[in-house]
């Protein structure tokens, strides 16, 4: 693993243990390349606020104002004698709803199992209303990687760039986040951690990223804004100092303080994804506490981050004014259990 505390001043300090390739005994360094997968969501929604902030966009538009595809949606009614009913929806989908995962739409499109990358943004994109929402826009909460790739697929038709190429040009480039990437190159992937699950006798077996195609450096793997991208801890700390920043960063603006506080407070009202777990919601992107306690150690009420399929996770607390970065790549997370050294980490880190 790597982990690293930081601020809007730096990082405090980094720490890794353990190895990024078994086979070859190579120790974890400080710059290891991992897949964050939904780690990918937050950026998704600072496009999105960028573009609100340009007002190019609001965030209560109706998707069918930028994706015409979207006019003629049907939502999944009740089973009768066998035939599956449905009827048109009596509210629009809306940006907002699309980042707040209550929009409606599948938890992954059909054309994105069991690879994410086969097709277009664009492609993957117009498949998703031949598919009838799971419920009204708005009246439920379902975690949806299709929602956060809507998202990503208007910045493009917005701003004319291609998804990957706005988040280089507004966000990456000069923030300084060299490695993160949605296709590693050469260099980054000799640095790359690689994957693995819990074998039989407790034994680690190395294993691909499945969601992925390979070479993972081919150019023409599409882009999944929901969970494509490669990252270290170095260059997501920047991000997130950015974020706890108030949106500036080294007397950069990005984001207004405005934007930043729309984006991270819950806009899934009093909705739950997930039964019996009440302690968090959704902002634009981002998951928010409601309460100062949850299963991945302590936080504070209105912190807020995301973690990723292999349990990695970012963390910012503007209470005690912390981020903290761990980064594994755990394929059987979470079917294995929660990642205990994560909330560890985090109480080490609060101290």
């Amino acid at each position: 693993m790597v982990g690293m505390v930081a601020s809007t001043d730096g990082p405090l300090a980094v720490e890794t243990a353990g190895y990024s390739d078994l086979a070859a005994r190579r120790p974890m360094r400080p710059d290891a390349v991992f897949w964050i997968a939904s780690m990918s969501k937050p950026f998704a929604g600072t496009a999105i606020e960028m573009l609100v902030e340009e007002d190019k966009v609001k965030i209560d538009d109706p998707v069918d104002k930028y994706l015409p595809d979207f006019k003629n949606l049907w939502v999944r009614g009740q089973e009768d004698g066998g035939r599956l009913l449905l009827h048109r929806p009596q509210q629009p989908i809306t940006l907002r709803k699309l980042l707040a995962h209550t929009s409606g739409l599948v938890v992954q499109g059909a054309l994105e199992s069991p690879r994410v990358d086969r097709l277009s943004l664009e492609q993957n994109v117009r498949a998703y209303p031949l598919e009838p929402l799971q419920f009204e826009p708005g009246a439920g909460c379902v975690y949806s990687t299709p929602g956060i790739n809507t998202a990503g697929r208007i910045v493009e038709v917005v701003s004319g760039m291609r998804y990957e190429e706005f988040l280089r040009r507004r966000l990456f480039a000069p923030l300084g986040m060299r490695d993160t990437t949605f296709r590693p190159g050469p260099e980054q992937m000799a640095r790359l951690a690689k994957s693995y699950r819990r074998g039989a006798k407790e034994t680690l077996e190395e294993t691909p990223i499945e969601a992925l195609s390979y070479p993972l450096s081919n150019r023409l793997r599409g882009v999944s804004p929901g969970g494509g991208l490669f990252s270290t801890a170095a260059d997501l700390a920047i991000f997130c100092r950015m974020i706890l920043g108030g949106g500036s960063l080294d007397g950069r603006r990005y984001l207004s303080l405005p934007r930043v506080k729309e984006m991270t407070s819950i806009h899934s009202g009093d909705l739950y994804f997930e039964e019996g777990r009440t302690d968090s919601g959704w902002g634009l992107g981002w998951r928010v506490m409601r309460e100062g306690k949850g299963p991945d150690g302590p936080v504070s009420a209105g912190s807020f981050g995301h973690g990723g399929a292999y349990a990695t996770n970012m963390w910012i607390d503007p209470l005690s004014g912390l981020i903290t970065i761990f980064l594994v790549q755990r394929a059987d997370f979470p079917a294995a259990g929660r990642v205990g050294a994560i909330a560890a980490f985090r109480r080490a880190a609060s101290l």
